[in-house]
């Protein structure tokens, strides 16, 4: 199938807040929790949220700081705790065999302001950064409100919905890329030679990469690969939101080229001043809480078995290759012509929130939606069943 041509997806001029486009998958909450407030039951399928609590060496770390009669949770430096950044430095080591320098890593509030951090450190206003299409929606959103310029590389199930070498030559000149490995919405892998080849491109055409890498360890087969194997100057934005089940403490981490370290912690100082104190205490803890963590995992991979099973019996049966991640990416194009109009009346009609495509994918999203399957497992194979019953 030919792919359509990559575009810029800048918003027109004008006060950059106002251009912003909404995140669907709130909007879509927003209209589940009416429904809920209105005495209806609603099986949450729209949000890329862990379910289940943390890991609780995370919490008892927490308690444990504010049990202390003299506790002060002042600042930290801005680029984080140096004992959370030696822990990631070990992580690294342990899962990646890569070694980090501890003064490159930079503790961040959240995945959502590592992007921030490093698209303003890394480019300058009307940067060309291309981003993969279908993909998360706040890449483009970031770009666009910094001034700089979102390229859509349109993907598809021929590439597993991930871009290659040559749908990046057909994308005109970039100045920096945007992957993502496992991907939101899609869920599909890079493997380490798929990196390894666009690492090679960006190298040879003077292009910064930038690696989500917010589901690592969340896969189901192969573990995931770190861009830094491939490509040391990489910027690696991280998160204890997804696989350390901490969406709420709004901690995450960059690993940050070292021409790039004194701008991202003067940026820090400036917009952040630094991370929350508590939850850089927990979230050491939770890198030592790999037993829970991957057991949670365990029950992601059963709910994805019986989804896989279920709603292709319920007709949806074009769905991308859940390699990793929470989600489930359905090509409906068989049911509707309009995604957003058909999760509607599927909240409307069974109570199953779920998200429309043109939250990942404004040119052709009305053909696909996306399945969060990372809440209750009863909940989740009971939503199945009612679209399955629904469509019959």
């Amino acid at each position: 199938m030919r792919q359509p041509p990559a575009r810029d997806i800048r918003p027109t001029p004008g006060p950059r807040g106002g251009q912003i486009a909404p995140f669907y998958a709130m909007e879509v909450l927003k209209a589940a929790n009416r429904r809920q407030a209105e005495g209806h039951d609603v099986l949450h399928l729209e949000l890329g949220e862990p379910g289940g609590p943390p890991p609780p060496q995370a919490v008892a770390a927490a308690a444990a700081a504010l049990a202390v009669e003299s506790v002060r949770l002042g600042y930290t430096e801005a680029l984080g705790s140096l004992s959370l950044r030696r822990r990631i430095a070990q992580h690294y080591r342990d899962s990646y065999g890569v070694a980090v320098d501890p003064a490159r890593i930079a503790i961040t509030t959240g995945s959502s302001a590592g992007f921030l951090l490093g698209f303003l450190a890394a480019f300058g206003d009307g940067a060309r950064i291309g981003v993969s299409e279908p993909g998360y929606p706040a890449y483009r959103n970031i770009i666009a409100a910094l001034g700089m310029t979102p390229v859509a590389v349109p993907t598809s199930h021929e590439t597993r919905f991930q871009v290659t070498p040559a749908l990046l030559t057909a994308a005109g000149s970039l100045d920096g890329l945007v992957i993502a490995s496992p991907a939101n919405p899609t869920g599909t892998m890079l493997t380490a030679t798929e990196i390894a080849a666009i690492a090679r491109w960006c190298a040879a055409n003077g292009v910064r990469l930038v690696s989500d890498e917010v589901y690592h360890g969340i896969t189901f087969g192969t573990a995931a690969a770190t861009a830094l194997a491939a490509a040391p100057d990489a910027i690696v934005v991280n998160s204890f939101s997804k696989y350390y089940a901490m969406t709420g403490w709004r901690v995450g981490w960059m690993i940050v080229p070292p021409d790039l370290v004194g701008a991202v912690e003067r940026l820090s100082q400036n917009l952040y001043i630094s991370a929350p104190t508590l939850s850089q205490i927990a979230a050491e803890a939770a890198l030592d809480s790999t037993a829970f963590l991957n057991a949670k995992v365990a029950g992601y991979g059963r709910v994805r078995a019986q989804l896989l099973d279920i709603l292709p019996q319920a007709g949806f049966d074009r769905l991308a290759p859940a390699d990793g991640a929470f989600y489930i990416f359905a090509d409906v194009s068989a049911l509707t012509e309009d995604s957003t109009a058909f999760c509607a009346r599927m909240l409307t009609e069974t109570g199953v929130a779920t998200t429309p495509g043109i939250d990942f994918d404004p040119a052709r999203g009305k053909r696909f939606m996306r399945f969060a399957i990372a809440g209750p497992a009863d909940h989740m194979v009971e939503a199945a069943r009612r679209l399955r019953a629904w469509r019959r």
